[in-house]
């Protein structure tokens, strides 16, 4: 299980003063992990639940990796929800969908650092209703190049830094990659 307390210190700590979307998605998510019974839980639509989400630099630096999302059409980090009792820390979510995703194989002494929160929804499907997705965007290195397109998503590639804008990414994916090429 993910260390509640540790989780919150990690995001509070967390700082851009730059970007007021990610300051306030950071104020959501305290409040969500501070103030609701199961924030790591996907059934907990009111008020969302924690996800993470990788944004992996190419060996060279110079691309991230994108996912085609299944779902929703559109290229997106790889990411997903938190898989209770497997899941020690949030940023193993991330590696753990990356990994599942997209088959790449991430470099194991670079640790993964929170690059970027955003809050986002999510639209209604099946038996789920409209929620939000407190997503946590870990910045990892690959350990090479490879990937593998799985079931789960429509395709995958790296996208060149100077490209973001072509692949229609969100504001707040495009300036986690920033950060994350600046660290």
């Amino acid at each position: 299980m993910i260390d509640l307390a540790g989780l919150i210190e990690l995001v509070a700590d967390w700082r851009d003063p730059s970007d007021g979307e990610a300051a306030k998605s950071q104020e959501l998510v305290l409040g969500l992990l501070r103030g609701t019974p199961a924030p790591f839980s996907r059934d907990q639509f009111t008020p969302g639940h924690i996800t993470g989400s990788a944004c992996i630099l190419h060996p060279a630096g110079d691309a991230v990796l994108l996912i085609h999302h299944g779902k929703l059409h559109r290229w997106l980090l790889p990411g997903g929800h938190v898989e209770i009792g497997l899941d020690r820390q949030a940023a193993d979510t991330a590696r753990r969908e990356a990994e599942e995703e997209a088959g790449v194989r991430l470099d194991g002494s670079v640790p993964g650092r929170l690059a970027g929160i955003d809050v986002h929804g999510i639209p209604a499907r099946k038996s789920d209703p409209f929620h939000l997705h407190h997503d946590l965007i870990f910045r990892f290195r690959a350990a090479e190049e490879s990937f593998v397109v799985s079931e789960e998503v429509r395709d995958v590639a790296w996208c060149p830094v100077d490209r973001l804008e072509a692949y229609a990414l969100p504001g707040p994916i495009r300036r986690a990659v920033q950060r994350a090429l600046a660290e």
